[in-house]
């Protein structure tokens, strides 16, 4: 069987470090806020190259922080891309703000930014793109229209720890930036974390009130906040990860290559020249895709679909039902996630192409 995604061999191969920086902080009897998440925030915004970073429990939150760290509340609009895991939006809708989506560019399936400005509102207070599949948005245009209209950047990085773009890593593109650690990102904890970085002072402070109740010290709360912690097991998990991502990170990459190389039969989203993707996700197209499916699984080939459901045809999205968003349909109609993890073996990527390559349309 090849598994779409296996965790069991990256955990082996740092077990005793794993296994130590655990033990540690049980040892310490330390829990929350400590050494260990101060550590993590400190080499994690090094990594991003950023000046302060914040821990947070998940991807979502951190949008959700984010956000109110800039002043977004209800009535707000925060406008975002149709395709995308709905916790984005689910992070905007915490922050009170309304979500408003934006249709995609089909040959990557990352927002279109010809199509922002027709969105903008005098309601609309940030622009939300996120780095789909982990390649990386045209940020030289969203910024341009961002600062016309002066609009806050908060970039959704959640697939993204080591993509570039033009040379700078993503993160680096906005007042903030939200990343979520789920186990099976890049940059995995061993459950849910998240962390938020930033290069402004005040924005950090709020942060740091924010996710945790709104205390400014001890029991003086000095706004309205929430539980968010990043707690002490994970954020020492993080930091032996952290040494290792740039090489499972080329991993993925040399697994990718190997399928652009050979498959012959389907269309691979393209890679924009601008940047570097970090491959979270390969994504092939394919016009006869539940028919590859079932071809992919008799072969005992684990694929899945990210994202089947454009956001504006969700049952739980309330805005834009009706509206024609028609390159973020037909996009979703044809794309298909196959195997890539940096501990994919040759075998495996042999065994998808063949099997890819020999599918009857």
């Amino acid at each position: 069987m090849v598994l779409f995604n296996d965790l069991k061999p990256q955990y082996l191969s740092i077990r005793d470090e794993i296994n130590y920086a655990v033990q540690k902080v049980l040892d310490s009897g330390w829990y929350i806020l400590g050494p260990e998440l101060e550590k993590f925030e400190s080499e994690f915004a090094s990594y991003i190259g950023t000046k302060y970073c914040i821990g947070v429990a998940s991807g979502t939150e951190a949008i959700a922080l984010s956000l109110l760290s800039i002043g977004v509340s209800v009535g707000d609009e925060v406008i975002t891309t149709n395709i995308t895991a709905y916790p984005t939006i689910t992070g905007i809708e915490q922050s009170g703000a309304t979500p408003v989506v934006v249709d995609i560019l089909t040959d990557t399936g990352l927002i279109d930014p010809q199509k922002i400005v027709a969105k903008i509102s005098k309601r609309t207070k940030a622009i939300i793109p996120v780095h789909l599949y982990g390649q990386a948005c045209d940020m030289d245009t969203i910024r341009q229209i961002a600062s016309k209209y002066e609009l806050h950047i908060i970039e959704d990085c959640a697939q993204s720890v080591g993509t570039s773009y033009k040379g700078k890593l993503t993160g680096n593109f906005g007042i903030c930036a939200a990343f979520s650690f789920y186990p099976t990102k890049n940059l995995g904890a061993n459950g849910d974390a998240g962390a938020i970085i930033t290069n402004s002072v005040q924005i950090r402070d709020k942060l740091l009130m924010l996710r945790n109740y709104g205390q400014s010290v001890r029991y003086r709360h000095d706004t309205a906040g929430i539980n968010s912690r990043l707690d002490e097991i994970q954020a020492a998990i993080l930091q032996v990860k952290l040494k290792h991502i740039d090489e499972w990170n080329a991993k993925r990459d040399l697994a990718a290559t190997y399928y652009r190389q050979n498959l012959q039969t389907v269309e691979c989203i393209k890679t924009e020249a601008y940047g570097k993707p970090n491959f979270h996700l390969f994504i092939i197209k394919t016009k006869n895709r539940d028919k590859m499916i079932e071809h992919l699984k008799k072969n005992e080939i684990q694929s899945y679909i990210h994202y089947p459901v454009p956001i504006n045809k969700q049952k739980a999205f309330k805005n834009q039902k009706d509206e024609d968003l028609n390159d973020s349909q037909t996009f979703a109609n044809e794309i298909l996630s196959i195997p890539i993890y940096p501990e994919i073996e040759l075998s495996s990527l042999i065994k998808v192409v063949k099997s890819i390559n020999e599918f009857k349309y």
